[in-house]
């Protein structure tokens, strides 16, 4: 089994380039069974998008993925070629699995998916899914760990409210209504840019969807238009960069980049004093060794998002003073603070916040990653740590993280994979 050895105090510099983003790509793939072609360009190249990808070939789509410009091209034959189940061998390891439920039942108005797995941070269940797909006609059972659902005369548009916000079952319900008949209104909806790079996407595929505040409006459409598309850059990734920098960074650059994307995230750091200039395209962060602590809460979109929560929680072990952090989204995303606090961090927990007391000395340890952020707070952590530390069960971190041993070396880190 793999593992990272990162030896920590190293100062960094350099330019760290962003990858195309997992978390729109993986909706945008399974929107892709909606078309007859689609070429998808910058994807990146992790785990979970080889998942999907091989999830879609499962289903009967043939997929081209070139690993020079970072494309891919999805195909389908006729209809009666293709296969209407989304196995557990594939969807175990990938929540974005399910989101293959929606456009299924448009095409071929039956589906059997796996119920999803991914990393091991909450329930995370699929009741919100099954529920807006329920509203817009679908029967749906669930035996032997799957979801069973049908149309047989198609999905009807309807009036579906959320009673919590979902990133999945917005994905998973617009794919749905994309081909239902008549009009669909969804509310209290998640509104990340990951989510409006899915609606851009089919809307050029021929969609007629709108947006108003966390509302979404959709015309069924029967007419599917064979695009190519360019996917987003990776906000997440980009924000653990920022901390990282921020952390051990002399002077680093993020080149043709959306600062934007990350607005919520660049105010925190400067409220924790990082040095930053920002440009239209470009983020330059600085060394800071004078941190002040911070307050914080995840929430969706666009507060602080949960994906970046481990991240900045090594950022606040090396804060002047007492820092905490709420987590709203999921009940077990504390899991990587045992880890943290065995490098000699000084984190407690209570419910569901988590008090940082610093500045406190990292030293290295041998380490288990548990899901696909704690891992990268690790690294981050490790970048830090005195001596050396080894990072164990990195799997979870080639799930989301293009590169990332080699964008770290550019920047003069010493971090190897063994």
């Amino acid at each position: 089994m793999q593992k990272l050895i990162i030896k920590g105090k190293k100062v960094l510099s350099g330019e760290i380039k962003i990858s195309g983003s997992k978390n729109a790509s993986l909706p945008i793939l399974a929107a892709s069974i909606l078309t007859k072609k689609t070429t998808l360009k910058n994807i990146p190249e992790v785990n979970d998008i080889f998942t999907m990808i091989n999830l879609l070939k499962s289903i009967g789509f043939k997929c081209n993925f070139k690993k020079k410009d970072k494309s891919i091209t999805i195909s389908t034959n006729k209809f009666h070629t293709q296969n209407n189940v989304a196995p557990y061998r594939l969807v175990k390891t990938m929540r974005a699995g399910v989101l293959v439920l929606g456009p299924m039942l448009n095409k071929f108005r039956k589906a059997k998916v796996s119920l999803p797995g991914g990393c091991a941070i909450g329930s995370r269940p699929v009741d919100l899914h099954l529920m807006a797909l329920k509203k817009l006609g679908a029967k749906i059972k669930i035996k032997n760990g799957y979801i069973h659902a049908k149309s047989d005369d198609g999905l009807k548009g309807a009036k579906i409210s959320f009673s919590k916000i979902s990133v999945g079952a917005t994905e998973n319900a617009i794919l749905a209504a994309f081909g239902a008949k008549g009009k669909t209104v969804l509310s209290n909806c998640a509104v990340e840019p990951e989510i409006k790079d899915l609606i851009r996407y089919l809307n050029k595929i021929g969609g007629k969807i709108t947006t108003k505040d966390r509302k979404i409006f959709i015309n069924g459409v029967k007419k599917v238009k064979s695009i190519s598309y360019r996917v987003m850059q990776d906000r997440i990734e980009l924000g653990t960069y920022v901390i990282a920098a921020s952390l051990v960074g002399k002077k680093i650059a993020f080149k043709n980049v959306e600062p934007n994307l990350i607005k919520t995230e660049l105010k925190v750091l400067r409220k924790m004093g990082v040095k930053i200039k920002v440009t239209k395209n470009k983020i330059l962060i600085f060394g800071n060794k004078q941190l002040k602590k911070i307050y914080l809460k995840t929430a969706p979109y666009p507060g602080f998002p949960t994906d970046l929560q481990a991240q900045i929680m090594v950022l606040m072990t090396q804060a002047n003073g007492v820092s905490k952090i709420s987590e709203n989204i999921f009940e077990n995303r504390f899991m990587h603070v045992s880890e943290l606090k065995r490098m000699g961090a000084d984190i407690t927990i209570k419910n569901n916040q988590a008090v940082i007391r610093g500045p406190t000395h990292l030293s290295g340890a041998e380490v288990m990653a548990t899901d696909l952020r704690a891992s990268v707070s690790l690294v981050l952590a490790a970048l830090i740590a005195d001596n050396r530390t080894i990072i164990n069960r990195i799997y979870h971190l080639d799930r989301g993280y293009e590169n990332l041993e080699k964008k770290l070396k550019f920047c003069k880190a010493n971090i190897k994979r063994v």
